[in-house]
């Protein structure tokens, strides 16, 4: 296995467009690394200049120690899952994983061998007999999974792979992903919109946006400590509250709150950032407060969502589900200063 690293990348497409623009990020040997943003921003064109799919305008990307600019896609020890799986109809599965091999003329033992192990590891040993058709979605992804392993890449790129499969199977897929990737100890790339995904498979996971790199860190960090605006607004479900407010001091005052800030500003005006679980309607008397006006609750299972109006701001709340609450009613919750963010207006970074 081997680091992959890209540096100052920049790609453009015909008519000027910027897909990429100065991306520079390291993935560690070994490491499952999550590249995460909304559609358009550049992820997959990311995965694809690796794998030698796309060229790149600007930069470098070197896997391990080599440099592969101008290295022939056959060439750059990579296997890429591609989010339609990509099998051959009229192959088995045992057949489709051996395919690349086959064409590569390595010999049948080999590819016998090397087939039963990654299915083994998958546990698909008892439908390698079996076509597409006959398999369901998650069997699907795993022969597809397969079929990268046998050839022993350096790294594995996977470009939103659990996208078409129903939600109850991407929890378990994702579950399985994992277990894959402590077996192997491999480099995983894996390409998805979805912060969920996101936060529960990668070690790291890098946020795009626009083609530009917005945060790099582990998931819980990026959660807690968001660096900008985008990322607060992206990262988490629901997503954190945003409310506009003024700063005078250690002042924070908005159409319907006002609170202390654990220090002075330096912006007069901001935006504060509430995630939903940082909000109770058990209050406490050391807690700032904001009265709500419910438009609608949501229960799921052990919490219920309140989605309101305090002032002029939309909010989202997650309280215990054992709270009757009814539309219309009005409620007044508390606030764990701890859990509060603070952006500049103006620029979007955080600075709390």
């Amino acid at each position: 296995m081997a680091s992959v690293s890209f540096r100052h990348v920049t790609k453009r497409f015909r008519g000027g467009d910027v897909a990429l623009n100065d991306v520079s990020l390291d993935v560690a040997d070994g490491e499952f690394m999550v590249v995460v943003g909304p559609s358009g921003c550049g992820k997959s064109t990311l995965l694809r200049m690796l794998a030698g799919l796309e060229e790149i305008d600007q930069g470098e990307i070197w896997i391990g120690d080599r440099m592969i600019n101008d290295v022939p896609t056959r060439n750059r020890e990579v296997s890429m899952v591609f989010q339609d799986y990509a099998l051959y109809p009229h192959l088995s599965a045992f057949d489709n994983m051996g395919f690349g091999l086959r064409m590569q003329g390595v010999a049948l033992s080999e590819i016998a061998w090397r087939v039963s192990r990654a299915a083994d590891i998958l546990e698909i040993v008892p439908i390698l007999d079996r076509k597409p058709a006959e398999l369901s979605g998650g069997e699907r992804q795993r022969v597809a999974l397969g079929r990268a392993i046998v050839k022993n890449p350096r790294a594995f790129l996977l470009d939103e792979p659990l996208s078409s499969v129903d939600a109850k199977l991407r929890g378990h897929m994702r579950v399985e992903l994992r277990k894959i990737h402590r077996r192997l100890r491999a480099t995983f790339i894996y390409v998805t919109h979805d912060q969920v995904e996101a936060m529960t498979l990668g070690d790291r996971i890098a946020v795009l946006k626009d083609g530009q790199l917005q945060q790099v860190a582990p998931p819980t960090y990026v959660y807690d400590h968001p660096i900008n605006l985008f990322v607060a607004g992206f990262i988490g479900t629901p997503a954190m509250n945003l409310i506009p407010v003024t700063v005078s001091g250690r002042k924070a005052k908005g159409s319907a709150i006002e609170i202390e800030l654990p220090y002075p500003s330096h912006v007069d005006r901001a935006v504060l950032g509430i995630r939903p679980e940082a909000m109770t309607d058990r209050l406490d008397p050391r807690m700032p407060t904001i009265d709500v006006r419910v438009e609608m609750a949501e229960s799921i299972g052990q919490h219920q969502l309140i989605y309101g109006v305090a002032g002029d701001d939309g909010i989202v709340a997650r309280i215990d589900s054992r709270a009757h609450v009814s539309r219309g009613d009005r409620m007044r919750l508390g606030l764990d200063i701890r859990s509060v963010h603070l952006f500049d207006a103006q620029t979007g970074q955080a600075f709390m």
